[in-house]
C-alpha cells in the first residue's frame, strides 16, 4: 500500500511551504492589490472609482488560501493606513484628516479573502462554475461592507450607497468573474501536466 501525495488545496500549495515563501506570497499579494488599485478610473457620479482591486483581491485569496490571503489584505490595509499611497489612484487611507469614503471596501477585502480563501482550499477553483461562484460570493462580501461604510461616510441611505458604490461596477465585475472562471481551471490543468512529468 502506497501513500498518495496530498492534492494541494490552492495554487500556492503546489510547491512545498516554507516561512520565507509564505512571507513572499503575502507581500506579493498585498503588492498585487496595490498595483491593481492604480488602475483607477474616476466616475463623475460616484466617489468610488473603477479599479482592478476587487479582481486582484479575489485572485490573491483564491490562489493563496485563507491565512495567507487574509495576511496579504491586512498588510495592504495597514500599510495604506500608515501612509503608503497604494489605495485607489495612489491615495492612502487618510486624506486631510478624514477616512476616505471607499475604505470600507478595503475592510471588505480582508473578510472576502478569508471566505474566498477558505472556499478555495476546499477545491472550489478547479472548475469554471465553482470558481465563478466563489468570486461572486467574494464580491458580495466586499460590496456589502463597502456600501455600508460608504453610506455612513457620506451620510446617505444604504440604497443610495448601493446605487453609487455597487451598481456601476456590476458589469465589470461580471467580466472579471468570467475571466477568473477561465483562469483557475487552466492553471490547475497546467499544474497537473507539470506534476505528472
Amino acid at each position: 500500500m502506497s501513500l498518495a501525495t496530498p492534492v494541494p488545496g490552492v495554487l500556492a500549495d503546489v510547491l512545498p511551504r516554507t516561512a520565507v515563501r509564505n512571507a513572499i506570497l503575502v507581500i506579493g499579494g498585498a503588492a498585487f492589490v496595490g498595483l491593481a488599485a492604480q488602475v483607477a478610473i474616476p466616475l463623475p457620479f460616484t466617489p468610488v472609482p473603477v479599479t482592478g482591486q476587487t479582481f486582484a483581491v479575489l485572485l490573491t485569496a483564491a490562489a493563496l488560501g485563507t491565512w495567507r490571503g487574509v495576511a496579504a489584505m491586512l498588510l495592504y490595509a495597514v500599510m495604506g493606513l500608515a501612509g503608503v499611497p497604494w489605495f485607489a489612484g495612489g491615495s492612502a487611507a487618510f486624506k486631510e484628516g478624514a477616512l476616505v469614503v471607499s475604505f470600507g471596501y478595503v475592510l471588505g477585502f480582508v473578510v472576502a479573502a478569508a471566505l474566498v480563501g477558505w472556499l478555495a482550499e476546499r477545491g472550489n477553483t478547479r472548475t469554471a462554475l465553482r470558481t465563478a461562484g466563489l468570486m461572486v460570493v467574494g464580491n458580495l462580501v466586499i460590496y456589502t461592507i463597502g456600501a455600508s461604510w460608504l453610506a455612513a461616510a457620506i451620510d446617505v441611505p444604504l440604497a443610495k450607497a448601493v446605487e453609487l458604490g455597487v451598481t456601476p461596477f456590476m458589469l465589470g465585475d461580471a467580466l472579471k468573474v468570467a475571466l477568473a472562471a477561465g483562469l483557475f481551471p487552466l492553471a490547475w490543468r497546467a499544474v497537473e501536466r507539470f506534476t505528472k512529468g
